[in-house]
């Protein structure tokens, strides 16, 4: 009687030992998917363009963004959708109405990324801005056939970075800027003269130029992650 009890309490206690074992491998493994699931989140958030006003400073003096004429209420960030994949196409796919009165927020289309929003002058007076875009990260140098266009109230600028075979910039385009204390701001423009309660529309574009001749097979899986800033002065840069 007395070899039964003892066998069953070693039971007893093998199964409790067993039970705070399992208890804890699953509160390990649930802190790991909720630390896997933040890091994640993290890298998605940053994998999106966003476009944002500097400081509280360029909002007090007037100057305000927004994506929604419907809407007009002015936003310290906005946020354009990124693809999932962009496979290379040439300029000229692009669509003619592009940059259209109608066109507002995100008009992402196959294979490129497309943002239209507005910079408004809330103030009295007339004021100076910039609009400054820098890069967060590049992954397998995918920037060497990238093209940015941007479309500042209809007048359209393409960018790119110079060809790597000899320095100059690729056709048609203006080369990414060249700062050296800011490396990582490839556009940086002036923008004067705007009038009290005038509005500019800026649409953003993307894409992959199939026609550079650095457009090659190693170039897939690359990565571009950049930011815009817009800033009611910009003096040490330019």
């Amino acid at each position: 009687m007395a070899k039964e009890i003892i066998v069953s309490a070693d039971k007893i206690k093998k199964r409790k030992l067993f039970t705070k074992i399992t208890k804890v491998a699953l509160l390990v493994i649930l802190l790991f998917l909720i630390a896997l699931y933040c890091v994640l989140s993290i890298i998605y958030t940053a994998g999106k363009f966003t476009i944002s006003l500097d400081s509280n400073k360029t909002f007090k003096n007037g100057l305000v963004i927004y994506d929604d004429l419907k809407n007009p209420t002015s936003k310290r960030k906005l946020e354009a959708d990124s693809i999932k994949f962009m496979d290379n196409i040439s300029y000229k796919w692009l669509p003619e109405d592009i940059d259209s009165d109608e066109m507002s927020a995100g008009h992402n289309g196959d294979n490129y990324i497309a943002y239209t929003f507005f910079v408004e002058n809330q103030s009295d007076e007339d004021k100076i801005y910039f609009y400054e875009i820098d890069v967060d990260d590049v992954i397998k140098h995918v920037d060497d056939a990238i093209r940015i266009r941007i479309y500042h109230n209809g007048k359209a600028t393409t960018y790119a970075k110079r060809s790597s075979l000899d320095n100059e910039p690729e056709e048609g385009t203006v080369p990414f800027q060249n700062i050296p204390d800011a490396k990582d701001t490839i556009i940086l423009e002036k923008v004067e003269g705007m009038k009290p309660k005038e509005r500019h529309r800026i649409t953003i574009v993307v894409w992959l130029e199939g026609d550079d001749p650095e457009c090659t097979d190693p170039l897939i899986g690359g990565e571009l992650k950049m930011h815009m800033t817009i800033t009611g002065s910009h003096k040490e840069k330019m």
